[in-house]
């Protein structure tokens, strides 16, 4: 197999890696993974994400607070987000977005403030967002809407075929997980088919959601060939174009030089 693979989305900051974390990120080049980006959940996490992308070349940071992770957002966060994204290998502000899913998650007003204020940061930045939306498709949609400046990819793409249709019109990246691998996942396949290829990325969302057979695993960049090929089936091209145009989007997305 030749692929040369970019998993853009990947939680190496993540306790589920904490026994065999270097050992497994020194293994990946081997794998055919050329590029991971790491992004932060919340402080604590961009910075470790910061210091991984510092100990492996092939590594990339976002910094970001994700929705589940703001209910102590303080104004001043923006300012520690804004010196962290100043590090040499921070590509994008994210994981930033809403989660509806869960009722014990900080207030939708709460969230919707602290996305608005990390847009308008990478609005400023001129850094890309990688957006977490699950439920909470509308109200995603209107915000990015509200700050034309701003760049981003809905990451783990749950919406329907018409937002990706949307989104893409906006100018913005789609991204999929192993999820697209999953027998009773209609939306995302109906999704992938339904936008251009250059507009699609690939993520493994590591450690959670792992393709098809491994599902139900901790997942890991070595499985995002596996996304790799189940999109390039949909999209009629073969594993290894599939493979050299996402890691294309993904390079221009986050402005890494080839």
């Amino acid at each position: 197999m030749s692929m040369t693979l970019f998993d853009t989305h990947a939680h190496y900051d993540s306790r589920q890696f904490d026994s065999d974390r270097d050992q497994l990120l020194s293994s990946l080049p081997g794998q055919g993974v050329e590029l991971v980006v790491n992004p932060g959940c919340d402080l604590a996490s961009s910075r470790t994400a910061v210091e991984l992308a510092g100990r492996y070349p092939f590594v990339y940071a976002a910094v970001g607070v994700h929705p589940e992770d703001c209910g102590d957002w303080e104004d001043g966060h923006i300012e520690r987000l804004r010196e962290l994204a100043a590090q040499p290998k921070v590509v994008a502000v994210g994981e930033i977005g809403l989660d509806y899913y869960w009722p014990e998650n900080p207030s939708r007003e709460l969230q919707k403030r602290v996305f608005r204020a990390q847009l308008a940061l990478a609005a400023e930045l001129d850094l890309p967002v990688i957006v977490h939306d699950r439920e909470a498709h509308g109200d995603c949609l209107d915000i990015v809407r509200e700050f034309p400046a701003a760049r981003g990819v809905f990451h783990c793409f749950s919406g329907s075929a018409e937002m990706a249709k949307e989104l893409v019109k906006l100018g913005w990246m789609i991204s999929f997980t192993g999820v697209l691998t999953y027998k009773n996942a209609r939306k995302a396949v109906e999704a992938a088919q339904a936008i251009p290829l250059d507009r699609i990325m690939i993520e493994t969302d590591s450690p959670y959601m792992a393709p098809v057979p491994h599902r139900g695993k901790r997942n890991h960049s070595g499985y995002v060939g596996l996304i790799c090929e189940r999109l390039a089936g949909l999209k009629g091209v073969s594993p290894d174009e599939c493979s050299r145009l996402t890691l294309e989007n993904g390079r221009r997305f986050f402005q890494i030089p080839g």
